[in-house]
């Protein structure tokens, strides 16, 4: 599974596996494709270096990145005691009424909650790559599009490549007058952030509109016969990352979250603002159905849902309160029915590839296979 752009990154197959976890983007590298660690949770620099420290450890030596969530935008003076000052009392009331409902206990005295969105603020964003830059990453990649000018100036005076996420082809037109180098059309069957047209639409738009840039497919793509209609698109490989959340390598802190992953059905997700404000695909639960809900105060805009949801999510994931129990996760996890180390994961891409490029090898007549 080779292309242009895997080739010049030193991979063998053009699988790029985006992973909060090490140990699994690490597992990726090792396999051939390309490890891509998310780097949203880590609000200290110090975790960070850390965990960076490991990977770079045990990739023996092939290539891997990371993934920031960073505005294209700065925002002068805003601090996070600022935005959280913003929440209405209102959705405070409902979080905590909501909680209450299933009889979530509170946090331990002097617990604080586990994970904050504060990666979107820049002094964070910019703190991660003041530690990223000391390793020998090849590509960085940003969830919200083209990173700020003078960061993908710093990338590429370190000959690291900038990925950005796009979601139609005028984002994707954007990123490229930005100077970004790859192009990841994200479609709507994603986990987490997506826009509003499928990958089999968007795919090819985006390649279209940003050509001669590599273009990376992501969402709804989980076995090989995804990854050959990926490249027959013109994209130059596959963005994955629901695929990786049930590999033995993920530490998801949660068997429960597990299990109703293993048990998911493709149509068992949702695209819900209850996470961070924009739509976000993840599993259907009674917390999400509680945001989605008519009679309910709905939900508010970017930061200010991630901060007033925080610690609720803390509370629900900690005493794994079953029916609020969720995770982003794409439509992929249909596919997702058994847990596996990544190489075999990646032994079933391959397999699955080269069964669906015989097939149209057969079907054009040019089949060399018995």
């Amino acid at each position: 599974m080779q292309t242009e752009l895997s080739t010049n990154l030193g991979v063998e197959h053009a699988v790029f596996g985006f992973t909060p976890f090490p140990a699994v983007a690490a597992a990726i590298s090792r396999a051939g494709g390309f490890g891509v660690l998310g780097a949203v949770r880590y609000t200290a620099p110090d975790d960070l270096r850390r965990d960076l420290d490991w990977l770079d450890a045990h990739v023996d030596d092939r290539p891997y990145g990371l993934d920031v969530v960073m505005p294209a935008r700065k925002v002068e003076g805003v601090t996070e005691a600022d935005v959280e000052a913003m929440i209405p009392q209102a959705h405070r009331r409902y979080v905590a009424d909501t909680l209450a409902k299933y009889g979530v206990p509170e946090l331990a005295e002097g617990e604080a909650s586990g994970w904050r969105i504060t990666g979107w603020m820049e002094q964070v964003a910019r703190d991660q790559l003041d530690v990223a830059f000391d390793y020998p990453i090849a590509l960085l990649a940003n969830a919200l599009g083209s990173p700020p000018a003078d960061v993908v100036a710093r990338a590429h005076d370190r000959d690291v490549l900038v990925a950005a996420l796009a979601g139609s082809a005028r984002h994707a037109r954007k990123h490229a007058e930005a100077g970004i180098d790859v192009v990841v059309a994200q479609g709507y069957e994603a986990g987490g952030h997506t826009g509003e047209i499928a990958t089999m639409v968007l795919t090819p738009e985006v390649v279209d509109a940003v050509d001669p840039l590599p273009v990376l497919a992501a969402g709804g793509i989980g076995s090989g016969r995804q990854v050959a209609a990926a490249l027959a698109l013109g994209a130059q490989g596959v963005w994955l990352g629901s695929l990786w959340l049930t590999t033995t390598e993920a530490d998801m802190h949660s068997r429960a979250v597990t299990e109703k992953l293993l048990a998911a059905g493709s149509g068992d997700t949702v695209r819900s603002r209850a996470l961070t404000g924009k739509p976000a695909r993840q599993l259907r639960t009674e917390w999400t159905d509680a945001w989605d809900d008519p009679n309910g105060p709905g939900t508010l805009p970017m930061p200010l849902q991630g901060l007033l949801v925080a610690d609720a999510l803390s509370r629900i994931q900690k005493y794994e309160v079953e029916p609020l129990l969720g995770t982003p996760v794409g439509q992929i996890v249909g596919r997702m029915n058994s847990e596996r180390g990544v190489q075999a994961v990646f032994d079933d891409l391959t397999r699955g590839f080269e069964k669906a490029v015989d097939r149209i090898n057969r079907i054009a007549g040019r089949s060399t296979r018995s």
